[in-house]
């Protein structure tokens, strides 16, 4: 898939290559997935010169990560997950444990939520080895994969460094508008990334930087998306998480809150709540968006 800060997938040759492509036809003598061994795992799964990679490979894979998982590869060419399958539920696992590090607690109880973080990045960062391992040995890595990989270390980051905000504020305090606030600022962040990273997975694919096909790439290749894409568009919801549009949007809050003349101002609580919906559901948009286009081809 990808060659992320913590493990992953590898680039894909140069040419383009559709993502979760179909195995190419063999070149050795590697067995099926059913009757892969560990060692199997470990020879096609693990090139040589994978855990010297100082720039790209965490240091937790070198030390220990590396030799657990391929038994969890193994395991999981067995179950049947595919490469990109196996790297939503890293992303999975690296939300949910900003989630659980936000949770509030005080004393011993404090250490439950920050322990249950500990685990799920280990397991985050176990199911980021074995993604590329099992993309290896099936021979299906994709420029797909190197962009959700790299979007999964962004979301995960993110995550548990907001989680640690919460969890040092002691949770979500007099409503948690500032909370809202920086949750809507990250889900503008991330939108810009995930569109910056198709560039930087085509490149580390060895594809030209944009897609041929011009507008044609952009859009994407089921009709049900795209008319769904279409319809969001002429809504033009999510303008309002645009600095001009957002800015004017404060000003008509601020103004409704004077003429209410109440004590909280209510108004700009609408806003920043909206705001906050609208950043996570055009974040998951775009990312859906992008994965079913042609531009990651």
């Amino acid at each position: 898939m990808t060659v992320p800060t913590e493990g992953g997938r590898p680039p894909t040759p140069p040419g383009p290559t559709a993502p979760e492509a179909a195995p190419a036809a063999p070149s050795d003598d590697r067995p099926t997935r059913k009757a892969a061994k560990v060692a199997d795992v470990r020879r096609y799964g693990q090139p040589p010169g994978l855990k010297d990679r100082r720039n790209e490979e965490h240091w937790a894979g070198r030390l220990y990560m590396r030799s657990l998982s391929p038994y969890f590869s193994w395991l999981a060419l067995r179950l049947g997950f595919s490469p990109n399958q196996l790297t939503y539920m890293m992303m999975a696992c690296g939300v949910l444990a900003g989630a659980v590090v936000s949770i509030p607690g005080s004393g011993t109880a404090a250490v439950w939520p920050a322990l249950g973080g500990a685990v799920l990045i280990q397991v985050y960062l176990l199911l980021d080895c074995i993604d590329g391992e099992v993309a290896r040995y099936l021979r299906r890595t994709s420029v797909a994969g190197v962009f959700l990989d790299r979007i999964g270390h962004y979301l995960s980051e993110v995550a548990l460094l907001t989680g640690l905000g919460f969890a040092a504020q002691g949770g979500w305090r007099n409503g948690g508008y500032v909370e809202l606030g920086l949750l809507a600022a990250l889900g503008a962040a991330l939108i810009k990334a995930e569109t910056d990273n198709v560039v930087v997975a085509r490149a580390k694919s060895g594809l030209q930087a944009d897609p041929t096909g011009g507008d044609r790439a952009l859009r994407p290749r089921s009709t049900k998306i795209a008319l769904a894409r279409q319809a969001a568009s002429m809504l033009g919801f999510h303008r309002i998480i645009g600095a001009v549009e957002l800015s004017l949007f404060i000003l008509a809050a601020a103004v409704l809150d004077a003429v209410l003349g109440t004590d909280t101002p209510a108004a700009m609580r609408v806003l920043c709540v909206a705001v906050a919906a609208v950043a996570v559901v055009q974040t998951l948009l775009h990312l859906i968006s992008i994965l079913a286009s042609r531009r990651l081809k």
